[in-house]
């Protein structure tokens, strides 16, 4: 069995204990089950338009991550920018989606991640980047704050 698979694994079963028995789960509840689903994509190739763990992109991977807990959201990242409350950056909480516009336009909203973790001023988020598929990224790097458009709190 690969490393990759047996993280699948471990996180699948962790998913499995957070939900059973949480028929009302709590927003924390809702945010370790979102962020765990994420995780569990870290080292799944990026593909445009890809919704499985053969390939997918940046709002294919927080519809999917959303979903596992119970929270239904649009398919992509334009669409799911419209949904929930607007956070503050230095208000960011472990659950919440981070968008940014990474393309020619710079007001047009089209890659989003979710933030993994907050503390102290780092913010670190796990997305589909295009060059490294899943992985998990700093806030405060160059690229990404420069980037950085808004953030919704959805739980």
């Amino acid at each position: 069995m690969h490393i990759h698979t047996k993280h699948q694994l471990v996180l699948g079963l962790f998913l499995l204990v957070l939900l059973s028995g949480c028929s009302g789960m709590s927003r924390l509840k809702r945010a370790d089950v979102a962020v765990a689903t994420a995780k569990s994509y870290i080292g799944t190739p990026y593909k445009y338009g890809g919704t499985t763990r053969a390939g997918i992109d940046c709002s294919a991977l927080v519809y999917h991550s959303y979903k596992a807990a119970k929270i239904n959201l649009p398919r992509t990242s334009e669409e799911q920018s419209k949904e929930g409350e607007r956070i503050s950056k230095s208000n960011l909480k472990v659950g919440d989606i981070v968008f940014f516009a990474t393309g020619d336009k710079k007001r047009e909203i089209n890659h989003a991640g979710i933030v993994s973790s907050a503390k102290g001023g780092e913010v670190k988020f796990i997305h589909a980047s295009t060059s490294l598929g899943v992985t998990e990224s700093s806030l405060n790097s160059e690229y990404y704050k420069k980037r950085y458009r808004k953030a919704k709190r959805v739980l």
